[in-house]
């Protein structure tokens, strides 16, 4: 059989065994049919399963594609969409699987790759249209074709979609997700393929009529709900994926502007939430809607991230937060009490409790998500980096930013963002009874501690809040809450936002705090270094934090923590890595134990005079931290190159070794 007769091939096996059932219109099947649907389609999916093997080791370049291919591919990709809304989820799942491999076949030879491509993105248009019940089709234009006749191809899906309905939607954006994920894996961020796919997106998604489908995303009917669901699930999804890989396309072409993109979907995010959770205050608490939550903050995450948002639209957001996530928001900022309450959390797969039960177990995880995401439009509002403050009229230096909830601060989003910030700490750490100072101090640093052990058990999303609070001036610096304070009294700056702000977030105490949580272990450190999700944000937090220490010197020094640690501190686990160049393997359990205890007595030692300071732990674990890196980084071993953290440590070291001279003297 000659190389380009496959998809002939392939059209005549697909003709035998499929298309008796996609010209009869058969959606319900019986056993007997899907028992010989499945088969059949397994024996499709191994023929092209095998010729992909065959051209990955073959030393032909491309596989030609005639224009006769052209219309038994599309005939192929008709029936295969067909099947997608037959009821049997055994066969939907089979017909998936052909569609995407037949891509990985195309994308192999480097031939036609973004044929069916565009034809799954045309036939998601007419499917969305079908349901709609809208009389009109893309045109060849909008389709974006330029080597085809779309309109043949339109002409052959078309009776295919016929009775196309949330289910058919739903694998059709299942697939393009698994193609867009096999991208990935094949070919990374700059190809020419994963650029042909994402200008589909764009052509696809700039196109459908969304407002309309408000009509019928929002409506509550039995009647293909369960189908609705899974197509709204793998749509977010999809858009999870997209926002990702889009972000880290350097170039997509002279025709699209990534954040044309980014933008395009940032305007449908209201649109998600009204389609997953309904009316805010009609939200139902059930397992599913606990998952469309997880995802669509997941989504404006990255969204916040990697688009260019204005105040306006980040104003939009808070006002989506307060509607649908007010009570995580409200929710007190305590301890996790214990790692396996987190597991599974809003799952919609964790099916051993109930919807009620589900939704009262403590929702950690999602708190976590939601403040992250508020403080991260609040504080955007803020713009409390100083080259963003200069623009703003409000937040001169002789500005104290001093105002109570009843204030008027429509003058600039600026203020906007800090009434949000006040109202929220209002919330969770009153100040209007507090008359002193000292007293003040220790509920900030309570609730200090508190928030950041709720971050504890997600490493990617605790170094996301740490670098995130690192923008907050620390007070007592020369740059930090913009005028000297020494000489006001308390009642003056407890109800400056500033000043408030820079004691429950000093990064200073938190990096004191952060560490004593991780009971200053240092190769808790080093894994997150190393780590391929959490090593950038660990490096940048360390390089960022030691600068700020070395410059708040005092304020490092002097530390204490007035608060009270508990004992129910997390456990983060340890990869030990010994700098032995004897040691082959991991420790005993036995020998860590003692290594953790033979810890705890060093640190009882007296260094420079002042027994048991958090000072002098912090200092161990970062010297500690600084020799492991040097030892693994003289052989080669260190996964990039650390010599500007290690300078950094190096400088901290100085500090400490004048510091010890200085005591001494």
């Amino acid at each position: 059989m000659s190389r380009d007769s496959k998809f002939s091939q392939l059209y005549r096996l697909i003709n035998d065994s499929v298309r008796p059932y996609a010209e009869s219109e058969i959606v319900s099947l019986t056993k007997e049919q899907e028992k010989e649907l499945l088969v059949s389609l397994s024996q499709i999916l191994k023929k092209i399963q095998l010729w992909t093997r065959e051209l990955d080791c073959d030393s032909y370049d491309e596989l030609e594609i005639s224009s006769e291919d052209h219309l038994y591919l599309f005939q192929i990709i008709a029936d295969m969409v067909f099947l997608l809304g037959v009821k049997s989820h055994f066969v939907q799942h089979l017909a998936g699987n052909i569609l995407v491999i037949i891509s990985e076949l195309l994308s192999t030879s480097g031939s036609n790759w973004n044929l069916p491509i565009r034809s799954l993105f045309c036939c998601m248009e007419l499917a969305v249209i079908n349901i709609l019940s809208i009389a009109s089709t893309p045109s060849k234009a909008e389709l974006g074709y330029s080597n085809i006749d779309s309109s043949s191809f339109v002409g052959v899906i078309k009776p295919r979609l016929k009775y196309a309905r949330w289910s058919s939607l739903a694998g059709i954006v299942r697939i393009l997700r698994n193609i867009l994920k096999y991208l990935k894996q094949e070919y990374g961020h700059d190809d020419s393929l994963t650029e042909a796919y994402l200008h589909s997106v764009y052509s696809c998604f700039s196109t459908l009529p969304w407002d309309s489908m408000d009509l019928i995303c929002g409506t509550r009917t039995a009647d293909e709900e369960e189908s609705k669901v899974v197509f709204l699930g793998n749509f977010i999804q999809l858009l999870c994926s997209l926002v990702e890989h889009i972000s880290s396309v350097d170039n997509m072409g002279s025709s699209l502007d990534k954040h044309l993109f980014l933008s395009l979907v940032t305007k449908l995010v209201p649109k998600l939430l009204y389609w997953c959770l309904g009316e805010p205050e009609e939200c139902a608490k059930t397992h599913i809607s606990q998952y469309f939550r997880h995802k669509l903050l997941v989504l404006m995450i990255r969204l916040s991230f990697h688009a260019r948002l204005d105040d306006c639209m980040i104003l939009s957001w808070l006002h989506l937060l307060h509607n649908y996530f007010k009570e995580l928001l409200q929710q007190p900022i305590t301890e996790v009490e214990s790692v396996q309450d987190d597991c599974l959390e809003g799952s919609p797969f964790l099916m051993s409790v109930t919807d009620g039960e589900l939704y009262n177990m403590g929702s950690h995880h999602l708190q976590r998500q939601a403040v992250f995401l508020f403080l991260r439009c609040s504080f955007t509002l803020v713009s409390l980096k100083e080259d963003t403050k200069k623009h703003c009229a409000c937040s001169a230096a002789d500005s104290c930013l001093t105002f109570d909830a009843n204030s008027d601060l429509d003058c600039c989003g600026r203020k906007k963002g800090l009434l949000e910030l006040y109202k929220w700490l209002q919330r969770h750490l009153p100040i209007d009874k507090i008359v002193d100072y000292e007293i003040y101090m220790e509920k900030c640093i309570n609730f200090s501690l508190s928030f950041l052990q709720l971050y504890m058990h997600e490493d990617d999303e605790l170094l996301r809040m740490l670098l995130q609070l690192l923008d907050i001036p620390v007070c007592g610096t020369k740059s930090g809450c913009g005028v000297d304070r020494k000489n006001w009294s308390f009642q003056d700056v407890k109800a400056d936002i500033l000043f408030h702000l820079s004691h429950v977030f000093n990064p200073v105490h938190l990096f004191h705090l952060f560490l004593a949580e991780l009971h200053y272990d240092h190769q808790v450190l080093l894994d997150y270094l190393i780590s391929k999700d959490t090593g950038i944000h660990c490096a940048e937090y360390l390089l960022r934090c030691l600068r700020m220490v070395c410059d708040s010197w005092p304020l490092f020094k002097e530390f204490l923590a007035v608060g009270k640690f508990t004992n129910q501190s997390s456990d983060k686990r340890r990869k030990i890595i010994l700098d032995s160049p004897k040691f082959q393997g991991r420790l005993q359990s036995t020998t860590l134990e003692n290594s953790i205890l033979s810890l705890q007595e060093e640190y009882d030692c007296d260094r420079c005079g002042t027994r048991g300071s958090y000072y002098n732990k912090a200092y161990d674990c970062l010297i500690s931290l600084k020799t492991s890196m040097e030892n693994l980084h003289q052989k080669n071993l260190f996964l990039y190159n650390p010599e500007v953290l290690l300078k950094r440590l190096t400088r901290f070291e100085e500090l400490c070794t004048e510091q010890c001279n200085h005591d001494n003297s």
